[in-house]
């Protein structure tokens, strides 16, 4: 009887140790290479997501200074403090003071009537379309009149400088010189403002030129298309 005690004493102890050793041959072979490779996971998962967002961080920070050169280009192209847009196909203008429209409204440019004096010589009455810069700025202008107004009423043309070609009171109370004989002026036709009746001159109602004249000073550009 003690025998078989013993005998069963030994083969539970056996039992204990095999389970053990199983048990711990599970853990190492299947337990802890899972634990460590789920912490592998979540290392690189942290990794990945570090890394995008210093990426996305890098990426904002490189257009963000893109962006302020292109600025900074535009700022150095932009024709200054104030500048006036004339649109002669709608007969309309905008008037821009630090890059913000701060007046627009309706104007008159050249009628594309063409005048024929001789087999020789004519004149297209339209505006010049460009660039062009305020080289003066005149208050109660007297319009010095050109040969074709003269032509034009079938009078004969006084020599330059004749009292006959000097005639106040049809500019408006402003003018600004733009070369080559054309303004930016007023008139005493207020009514055909929007329309394209005049020679080459732009002409304005009164308000408006008075404002024109207020902001751009000489040296500003005057964009014609």
């Amino acid at each position: 009887m003690e025998k078989i005690k013993k005998y069963i004493i030994y083969l539970l102890f056996t039992i204990v140790i095999v389970g053990l050793i199983a048990l711990f041959a599970y853990i190492n072979v299947l337990v802890v290479p899972n634990i460590q490779f789920a912490k592998y996971q979540s290392g690189l998962s942290k990794t990945t997501s570090i890394d995008s967002t210093f990426n996305e961080e890098a990426e904002l920070k490189a257009l963000n200074k893109k962006f302020d050169q292109l600025n900074k280009k535009i700022q150095r192209l932009a024709p200054g403090n104030a500048f006036l847009v004339i649109n002669t196909t709608n007969n309309t203008f905008e008037l821009y003071k630090n890059n913000e429209i701060i007046r627009e409204g309706k104007c008159s440019t050249g009628s594309f009537i063409s005048l024929e004096v001789d087999s020789t010589k004519s004149y297209l009455f339209e505006t010049p379309k460009g660039v062009m810069t305020v080289q003066n700025k005149i208050t109660n202008p007297v319009w010095t009149k050109p040969d074709w107004a003269f032509i034009e009423e079938g009078l004969p043309v006084p020599p330059q400088g004749h009292s006959s070609r000097r005639e106040a009171n049809v500019l408006g109370d402003y003018a600004l010189k733009l070369g080559d004989g054309y303004m930016i002026h007023g008139t005493l036709y207020q009514r055909l403002i929007g329309s394209p009746v005049t020679h080459g001159c732009v002409r304005l109602l009164d308000d408006d030129l008075e404002a024109v004249y207020k902001t751009l000073p000489v040296g500003a550009k005057v964009f014609i298309y």
